[in-house]
């Protein structure tokens, strides 16, 4: 059974860090690109971050470019995004999730393109 567990969510002030860990089991870790997703209430999921199976490209939406990184450690089975200089917008629901296909740019950044989720954690930042 495949699990994804998401961890480090809370609630900050503007301008603080936060970094989030999603620990995977049940799947071969290193064959999954691994995605980073959020959803605020009201609106739809979207995408944040993603990295490739060898952790050695990263792609990111444009609100969090500069901002967020994303990392794995495929030997510890768990995904990482670092969140630095965060804002009001950033309070959502983070979201991990895995893929085992070839994606397109386009494609990378779609809800149903990922095979697993997580339950997700709550960040909260407040103004």
């Amino acid at each position: 059974q495949v699990q994804l567990v998401e961890s480090g969510g809370g609630l900050v002030q503007t301008g603080d860090s936060l970094r989030l860990s999603c620990a995977a089991s049940g799947l071969a870790f290193s064959s999954y690109a691994m995605g980073w997703f959020r959803q605020a209430p009201g609106k739809e999921r979207e995408f944040v971050a993603r990295i490739t199976r060898s952790g050695s490209s990263t792609y990111y939406a444009d609100s969090v470019n500069g901002r967020f990184a994303i990392s794995r450690d495929n030997a510890k089975n768990t995904v990482y995004l670092q969140m630095a200089s965060l804002k009001p917008m950033d309070t959502a629901v983070y979201y991990c999730a895995a893929t085992s296909g070839v994606l397109t740019a386009a494609q990378r950044m779609r809800v149903t393109a990922y095979d697993y989720w997580g339950q997700g954690t709550q960040v909260t930042v407040s103004s």
